[in-house]
């Protein structure tokens, strides 16, 4: 079971025992996990993990999802070697760790995973997803690159881009209602800001009784009444994908 009377600012949830389908490759100077589909597509996904890393089984478990429905998925390394958080260590100390992995500042490792879809894998459109740490760097690359076609933020910390709304392409927001994380205050506030700002597609949608992870660190046969709501989140997820891509 989740461990939910301790979810702040992350609970591991549940690890899955997942090997994955695709490999692990060198891109530029990064590492990355790549899944190809059996069929040729020129449409792929960056999946931009949290803060427990790249190859954190449950994220690879999403990344092959998206490969099952046609896309090639690729997910960098964007800690770029540094260690991923791990839950045995001090939240006293989270805050000093998280401010040398910078949601913000991951531009030159796209524009390396950018060349190598383009290149290597034909990729013509592509899409990011991202949970909860890289869900705040989704928005940062909704808000900047002009060379990715949507975005789907899931439970990305608002405050780390709560004052910028001017999104350049269509973008989904997943939240949970009882994420301890991210108040619906922010959520509501983030809402009526791109109401004010954005002149592009969006929607941003709050998942009832889900906690943070709810999507990818939580087994679908975790709790009988989360199952239909992470089954969503992920059919949501494919959806805005496979209408932008």
């Amino acid at each position: 079971m989740a461990n939910e009377s301790r979810p702040c600012p992350c609970d591991i949830g549940d690890r899955f025992d997942y090997g994955g389908r695709g490999q692990e490759v060198q891109v530029g100077h990064i590492k990355a996990y790549v899944c190809k589909p059996c069929a040729s597509t020129d449409k792929a996904v960056i999946v931009i993990h949290d803060i427990f890393g790249w190859q954190l089984p449950n994220t690879r478990y999403i990344a092959d999802m998206l490969t099952t429905n046609g896309y090639i998925a690729i997910c960098p390394d964007f800690f770029v070697g540094q260690e991923a958080w791990k839950p045995s260590n001090d939240w006293a100390s989270f805050d000093d760790w998280v401010k040398t992995r910078d949601a913000g500042k991951i531009d030159k490792e796209v524009d390396v995973v950018l060349k190598y879809l383009k290149d290597q894998c034909g990729a013509k459109k592509i899409g990011v997803i991202g949970f909860c740490w890289g869900g705040a760097a989704v928005q940062h690359l909704m808000l900047k690159n002009p060379h990715l076609e949507t975005g789907v933020s899931i439970y990305g910390v608002i405050r780390r881009f709560e004052d910028k709304h001017s999104l350049l392409h269509p973008t989904f927001f997943i939240f949970g209602e009882k994420d301890d994380i991210i108040p619906l205050e922010q959520v509501t506030l983030l809402e009526e800001k791109l109401k004010q700002n954005c002149k592009v597609d969006y929607e941003v949608k709050i998942y009832p009784g889900q906690t943070h992870g709810f999507v990818h660190r939580k087994r679908e046969d975790i709790n009988p009444q989360d199952k239909p709501y992470i089954e969503e989140g992920r059919k949501d997820m494919i959806n805005w994908l496979n209408k932008y891509l």
